[in-house]
């Protein structure tokens, strides 16, 4: 059989984590454009660090939200999201370019990501800004949403993304942040989620049963308290279970070279 293959991403670049020692226990991560956190220098100290360790780096694009966070759901137009994920994928690959980095996926963020999720109006917006910036970059959706779906209707291709650090609802969604059981913060229970999500492809939801989720790629916050244990975490139970851990690859990516593997 096989050996399980899974990538492991964080966001980052946001000044609310430990990104220099997140960064180097996963495979890819996405980088704050500047709409919910993020400035010029952070982002390309971001793209350094991530360079440094062989890190896939792509895109996190936000509704304009700097004080909320980007968590906070807009009544915003479509055109106006198309216009705003490319104003943010620019600017990042401009600083991926002068960092001689390839973009290699885009990652929605926060209210955005989960809006975008069920509301196929707001997912085509951003599938159409990722097609007309760089179709070969790779789209993360949340796994199972149509969104996910739509983005491969659309010519685009897709990582379908779990998190181990978020409680799931019986129908596959994550828990709202403010709402009991949205965050998952010890360290052996998330590591113990990301495993089952990985070789099981389930995560048991905040009422106990399981739900199916076939992940690409497994997300580990890096604002969530206690982010760096959690990655160390669940990072030594996926290797030492003979999980391997490869970075998501984008066709741009891909053509810049070998993704990186963990050990």
């Amino acid at each position: 059989m096989d050996p399980v293959t899974i990538d492991l991403n964080s966001d980052v670049g946001e000044g609310a984590g430990d990104d220099g020692v997140i960064i180097p226990l996963v495979t890819s991560v996405n980088v704050a454009c500047g709409f919910h956190a993020g400035d010029p220098s952070t982002i390309r100290e971001t793209i350094r660090l991530a360079k440094r360790h062989g890190v896939a780096v792509g895109a996190h694009p936000s509704y304009p939200d700097r004080e909320g966070f980007g968590r906070r759901p807009m009544a915003r137009a479509p055109e106006a999201v198309e216009s705003d994920v490319l104003y943010q994928l620019g600017a990042l690959a401009a600083l991926c370019r002068a960092e001689g980095v390839a973009l290699n996926h885009v990652k929605p963020h926060g209210a955005l990501y989960n809006a975008a999720a069920g509301d196929l109006t707001l997912a085509f917006a951003i599938a159409k800004a990722v097609r007309a910036f760089d179709p070969s970059l790779l789209v993360v959706c949340l796994a199972g949403s149509p969104m996910a779906g739509l983005v491969r209707r659309l010519g685009l291709a897709c990582a379908e993304e779990a998190f181990a650090d978020r409680g799931y609802t019986p129908r596959g969604t994550l828990v709202p942040r403010d709402q009991p059981g949205a965050l998952v913060e010890e360290p052996a229970e998330v590591a113990g989620r990301a495993w089952r999500l990985a070789r099981d492809r389930v995560v048991v939801a905040v009422d106990g049963t399981e739900v199916a989720v076939a992940a690409d790629t497994l997300c580990l916050h890096g604002d969530t308290p206690g982010a760096a244990r959690l990655a160390a975490a669940v990072r030594s139970r996926l290797l030492a279970a003979g999980v391997r851990l490869r970075a998501i690859q984008g066709a741009a990516a891909t053509r810049s070279g070998p993704a990186r593997t963990g050990a």
